[in-house]
């Protein structure tokens, strides 16, 4: 549990810390962002019915979340799967129509039907129609496993004491096409950051025309894993809208006075 709380305690702006100054048993544990590397789309894992799957069946159509777990974890991955669900909730775009959720256990004693009872938990919670066909809960072998964390930059310890993995928190936010586009530490997550982000992870393809003005005033920070005000863009915004406030309202006093003046002449005559 301590192992687990101070994993925990990385907060959402501090990246894993060196390996020699981390304490006994978590020297490999930590996150190391790996940003616009790609997934291995051939890696091979079990799909919550047992089906073999590759990565790469489910890139190249929308954005993705990936969320590495494992489903019998006491505490954190829970924690996190739980902070995800009510961050995706209230989002107007919809798991499996505007973008994907893999959720992959890195313990390979799992199975499918470990997948299978946590989908279930976890759709309900989320509740909104059509999501299995969207977030996928999958399980692999010990290779295939190390193959994806190890390009994900996410690292981990097993405690043969207490049977129970030491692990950081995040999720990643990847590009259709498989590639790692962000990172989100901890166990809470800010709807707002995941919609930008995934509008940016899709290159505009999803999203309003609001979600386009709120990413020319937001930049996406890596260190602190969310989005921060760029104040020098939302000044010059303002000053556009104040312009065309302006102009507009010019326009419609110019016009006033044309009619006002047609209107006296024509009475005159």
């Amino acid at each position: 549990m301590a192992a687990s709380a101070w994993a925990q305690g990385m907060g959402p702006s501090i990246e894993s810390p060196p390996a020699n100054v981390r304490p006994p048993g978590l020297k490999n544990v930590g996150i190391e962002q790996h940003l616009n590397e790609q997934i291995p789309p051939d890696l091979q894992f079990h799909d919550e019915s047992g089906k073999t799957v590759r990565l790469g069946d489910y890139f190249g159509k929308r954005p993705l979340i990936l969320n590495l777990v494992y489903y019998k974890c006491p505490m954190l991955c829970g924690e996190v799967l739980s902070g995800l669900t009510s961050a995706l909730k209230p989002m107007k775009f919809d798991v499996g129509k505007d973008f994907d959720v893999l959720t992959i256990s890195f313990d390979p004693r799992e199975t499918p039907q470990d997948a299978t009872e946590s989908k279930a938990k976890w759709l309900a919670r989320y509740g909104h129609p059509g999501a299995e066909k969207g977030w996928h809960f999958l399980t692999g072998s010990q290779e295939s496993v190390t193959a994806l964390t190890k390009a994900a930059g996410f690292g981990y310890d097993y405690s043969e004491q207490s049977g129970q993995f030491a692990h950081a928190t995040a999720i990643m936010v990847l590009t259709p096409e498989g590639k790692i586009a962000q990172y989100y530490y901890g166990v809470e997550f800010s709807p707002k950051d995941l919609r930008l982000a995934l509008v940016q992870a899709s290159d505009n393809k999803i999203g309003s025309l609001t979600d386009q003005i709120l990413l020319y005033c937001y930049h996406y920070d890596p260190n602190a894993g969310r989005y921060s005000v760029l104040i020098l863009r939302v000044l010059r915004l303002a000053g556009i809208a104040t312009m065309a406030l302006l102009f507009g309202f010019m326009f419609v006093m110019f016009r006033r006075d044309i009619v006002k003046g047609k209107s006296q002449a024509g009475r005159a005559h």
